[in-house]
C-alpha cells in the first residue's frame, strides 16, 4: 500500500524512531509498503518516520544509479564506522523539489537486521553510502536540511510550508449528511 509521505517541517519528522523488538509479518508488511511508497514517489530511500511510523526501519534502492546494488531493507540499522568525506547534492522525499550539497562520509559500514530478522553487516560507498547515512538520520529526527546553513534551511522551510498549505487546500471536504439521510440510505 502506498502511504502519503510527510512534508518537512511536519513534527513527526523531528521525532526519534523506536527500535523494532522482533522482525515479524507486521514489519515485513511495513517494509513492503515503504518500498511501494518510495517507488511511487521516485525515490532511492525512505525511512519509516517519513510515512508517520516511528520505527527503526529504512528501505533503499540505488540500482538506477548503481546497477551493482540491489534493493535493501534495514531494520534497526546502526552505523559502525564512517570513512573519508564527500559532498553530494541530496534531495529528500519529505522536502520535495529541493536539493543541496551535504558533506557525508564516503564509505559507511552498518549493522542491521534483514527482512527475516537475520543480523547483517554492509560496507557501502557512493550513493548507497549517502543514502544509508541520510535515511538513518531520519530515524534520529535529523533531516538533510539540518546539515546546511540556517539561511538556506529557512528559505526551504518557507517553501515547504507553502506546499503543505496547498496540499491542505486540495483535500476536498466530506459533504455533510442531512439529518435522516442515514435512515433513507439504509432502506
Amino acid at each position: 500500500m502506498v502511504h502519503e509521505i510527510l512534508v518537512w517541517p511536519h513534527p513527526v519528522l523531528k521525532q526519534k524512531a523506536q527500535p523494532v523488538a522482533v522482525v515479524d509479518d507486521s514489519i515485513r508488511t511495513l517494509i513492503k509498503d515503504m518500498f511501494e511508497s518510495m517507488y511511487a514517489a521516485d525515490g532511492v530511500g525512505l525511512a519509516a518516520p517519513q510515512i508517520g511510523v516511528l520505527k527503526n526501519v529504512i528501505v533503499l534502492d540505488t540500482t538506477p544509479r548503481q546497477p551493482e546494488s540491489k534493493p535493501l531493507a534495514m531494520v534497526n540499522p546502526e552505523i559502525l564506522s564512517l570513512e573519508g568525506k564527500c559532498s553530494y547534492k541530496e534531495g529528500c522525499l519529505s522536502v520535495p523539489g529541493e536539493a543541496e550539497d551535504v558533506e557525508r562520509a564516503a564509505v559507511v559500514t552498518a549493522r542491521y537486521l534483514d527482512e527475516e530478522g537475520v543480523e547483517r553487516t554492509i560496507t557501502a560507498d557512493g550513493l548507497l553510502a549517502i543514502a544509508i547515512q541520510h535515511e538513518t538520520d531520519h530515524l534520529k529526527g535529523v533531516m538533510f536540511v539540518d546539515h546546511i546553513s540556517s539561511m538556506k534551511r529557512e528559505l526551504i522551510r518557507k517553501r515547504m510550508k507553502k506546499i503543505q498549505s496547498s496540499m491542505a487546500e486540495e483535500v476536498p471536504e466530506k459533504p455533510e449528511k442531512k439529518k435522516g439521510a442515514a435512515r433513507s440510505e439504509a432502506r
